[in-house]
């Protein structure tokens, strides 16, 4: 049965993207089937992991115009369900009752081919991240220690407080992911104090693991390629192997 993992953020540019991408490519390393599904209209995991945009993308799986298994596309990196700028219309196509629970209902097709499904979220509060949340087991929080992106954490909490509530009470905060992150900066201590507040109300931690600034993170989507198998040896790659052991033991 896979293990569905959302990232997510409402604010962009803290590297929900790249966590997902560079965990995929950490359990793909250690041998585990994983799924990546791309839930931002932008597409940019679609691009970092090698996949086609073209044919069928995970649009066309939320409105029932496909099915999930016809829309998974093979990459070296690991299996992609793409995105593309029509999901940004999808608020206004999915008005069924239960809509909250489309994305839920269609990965139990993939729930035993999977050991993990990985979903990046886009960086608004709307029905695609509504949907993550109530198909999530786990949800990982990228955030960059700045005083903007503490202040979407903020607001992310009273949503995830409310798809608990209402939509998915098994749904496990896992913890707050630092990302770009420099010791040496007093402003990153002083926004990792009040990000332990926020954790608290949200019953989570702060992640042990920190990501630093990469040059080869950075790079690798450009060659298409998780920073595991672009660059195995530097400093990104290995926190995130370190990340992936932190959530889920020794893979």
């Amino acid at each position: 049965m896979a293990r569905i993992i959302a990232v997510t953020n409402q604010k962009g540019g803290v590297g929900k993207t790249t966590t997902v991408s560079g965990l995929a490519g950490e359990f793909t390393a250690q041998k585990k089937r994983v799924l990546a599904i791309d839930l931002d209209p932008q597409g940019n995991l679609s691009f970092s992991l090698g996949a086609d945009e073209l044919g069928i993308t995970i649009h066309e799986v939320l409105t029932g115009e496909a099915t999930l298994a016809s829309a998974i596309k093979h990459t070296d990196n690991c299996d992609v369900i793409t995105s593309n700028i029509l999901l940004s219309g999808t608020e206004l196509e999915l008005k069924t009752a239960g809509r909250e629970f489309i994305l839920k209902n269609k990965l139990k097709e993939a729930a035993d081919d999977y050991d993990y499904i990985l979903l990046d979220t886009p960086p608004a509060l709307n029905i695609l991240t509504i949907n993550a949340y109530t198909a999530a087991n786990d949800l990982i929080i990228p955030m960059t220690a700045e005083i903007l992106s503490l202040q979407g954490i903020a607001q992310l909490k009273e949503t995830i407080i409310a798809v608990k509530k209402y939509y998915n009470k098994e749904m496990d905060v896992r913890g707050i992911l630092l990302t770009r992150y420099n010791p040496k900066y007093q402003l990153t201590k002083d926004v990792e104090e009040m990000v332990q507040i926020v954790a608290d109300q949200l019953d989570t931690v702060i992640l042990n693991t920190k990501i630093s600034p990469c040059i080869s993170a950075a790079e690798a989507p450009a060659h298409q390629k998780t920073v595991r198998r672009y660059a195995p040896r530097c400093k990104a790659a290995k926190e995130y192997k370190a990340l992936a052991e932190e959530l889920y033991g020794n893979i």
